[in-house]
């Protein structure tokens, strides 16, 4: 299972919010709400996250197995 954990992680490490992110980035509320869901994104979207916040993939994405 893939989760989005590491991202609110990032962003409070980069004192960001969700609010500037999609104002200063575009990015929309659909999205945000498919991460706080851990719904699946496309790697442009991580390709996207990881330039605007300036991280590795490791800090917007974890993967872990299901059991």
């Amino acid at each position: 299972m893939i989760s989005y954990e590491p991202f609110y992680r990032t962003l409070k490490e980069k004192k960001l919010s969700t609010y500037r992110l999609i104002v200063d980035h575009g990015i929309s509320r659909s999205l945000l709400d498919r991460l706080k869901h851990n719904k699946p994104i496309s790697t442009v979207t991580i390709n996207d996250l990881c330039t605007f916040l300036d991280c590795r993939v490791e800090d917007i994405l974890m993967y872990t197995k299901e059991k």
